[in-house]
C-alpha cells in the first residue's frame, strides 16, 4: 500500500512563489521579471519586498527573455514568469538564440502546465513545452511534483549556472514531500520500492502514482515509484537501475506522449537495456476547457490508466 499521505493539498506556482521571495531575501543577485501576471505567478511577496529589483515588462514576453539574458552579463540571476506557453511557444526563438545558445544564466518559470490549467482551454494548456525545452543545447528542464518540491527547486535554481526551464502549474495537489527537502538537480528520487514494475512519473502525476501503486498493492502487483523532477538532465543511472531489477517500465506525464518524458527514458532503454514500456500521457492531441480532474480523465492522464498501463507492460515481460 501507498506509503506516503497528505493533510493538505496547495498549487505548485505558489511553491515557486514562496521560494522567489526567500532568494529575495538571501540572494541579492536574483532579480524577477514578469509578463503583466504577477498574480497568477505568485510573484507578489517578491516584488513588494523588493521593488528595486522586480521588473513588470507588460505583455511583451520576447522583450522580457531579451532583457533577462542581458541581466545575467552583469551578474544578475533573472527569473521570468509567465505562462507555460507563453514562456515557450510564444519565445522560442529568443531563447534558443539570446538565452541557450549563449549560455546565458537565465531561470525560466512557467507557470499553467498541462491540462491542468484546465477551463482556460487548448490555446493556454501547453503540452509541448518539455519536448521544445530539453531539445535545446544548454538547457536544464525541472518538473517539480508539489508545492514544497517546488519550493526547493525555485531556490536550488539560483545556485545552478546555466539556462533553467522550470515548469508547474495552477491546481491544488497533495502535499506529501518534506518540507526541508533539499533539491539536487538531476537526481531521481525513488519514493516507493518496488520489483514488478517501475513507475517513473513527473510533475502532477507522481502524487498519481502513488495512488495507482496502492491499487496494484492490492492486486499483489509490487510496484517501484520514482520521481523523474529533472527531465534534462535525465538520472540514467536511477532508471537502468530499477529496470534491470523488475523488468518493465510505465511513464506517466501531464504532456504530449511524443518528446516528453516517456521518450528520454524509452530513449535511455533502447541505447542500454531494453525493455517494455507504457507511456501515459497525452497521445497527440491538443486538450480543451473543463475541470482538471475531468480532463485527466478524458486524455487518460489519471491514477486508472497509469494502473491499466501496469496491468498492460507486466503482459509484455
Amino acid at each position: 500500500m501507498t506509503k506516503f499521505t497528505y493533510t493538505e493539498k496547495k498549487d505548485t506556482r505558489s511553491g515557486f512563489g514562496a521560494g522567489l521571495a526567500e532568494l529575495g531575501r538571501t540572494n541579492p543577485n536574483v532579480v524577477a521579471l514578469c509578463a503583466d501576471l504577477i498574480g497568477s505567478l505568485k510573484m507578489n511577496a517578491f516584488m513588494d519586498e523588493n521593488p528595486d529589483r522586480f521588473f513588470q515588462v507588460g505583455i511583451a514576453e520576447a522583450n522580457m527573455m531579451g532583457i533577462a539574458a542581458g541581466m545575467t552579463i552583469g551578474g544578475k540571476i533573472p527569473f521570468t514568469g509567465t505562462f507555460a506557453n507563453f514562456s515557450t511557444s510564444r519565445v522560442y526563438d529568443q531563447i534558443r538564440q539570446s538565452i541557450a545558445y549563449s549560455e546565458k544564466n537565465v531561470k525560466i518559470c512557467a507557470s499553467h502546465a498541462g491540462l491542468t490549467l484546465g477551463e482556460d482551454g487548448a490555446t493556454h494548456q501547453v503540452l509541448e513545452d518539455i519536448g521544445m525545452m530539453k531539445m535545446l543545447p544548454n538547457m536544464t528542464v525541472i518538473n517539480p511534483c508539489d508545492f514544497n518540491q517546488t519550493k526547493a527547486a525555485t531556490i536550488a535554481i539560483a545556485e545552478h549556472e546555466g539556462p533553467v526551464y522550470l515548469r508547474f502549474g495552477r491546481p491544488a495537489v497533495p502535499i506529501f514531500t518534506p518540507a526541508d527537502q533539499k533539491f539536487e538537480i538531476g537526481k531521481a528520487l525513488k519514493l516507493i520500492e518496488g520489483s514488478d514494475v517501475t513507475i517513473f512519473a513527473t510533475g502532477h502525476l507522481v502524487w498519481e502514482a502513488i495512488e495507482a501503486e496502492a491499487r496494484l498493492a492490492e492486486a499483489g502487483i509490487n510496484a517501484e515509484v520514482i520521481n523523474i523532477h529533472t527531465i534534462k538532465p535525465l538520472d540514467t543511472d536511477a532508471i537502468l537501475e530499477s529496470v534491470a531489477k523488475t523488468g518493465c517500465v510505465v511513464t506517466a506525464e501531464e504532456h504530449q506522449m511524443n518528446g516528453g518524458l516517456g521518450d528520454s527514458v524509452a530513449q535511455t532503454l533502447a541505447l542500454n537495456h531494453p525493455a517494455p514500456i507504457e507511456m501515459v500521457a497525452v497521445n497527440d492531441s491538443f486538450g480543451e476547457s473543463g475541470k482538471p480532474a475531468e480532463l485527466m480523465t478524458k486524455y487518460g492522464i489519471d491514477a486508472d490508466h497509469i494502473v491499466k498501463a501496469v496491468n498492460k507492460v507486466m503482459t509484455r515481460k
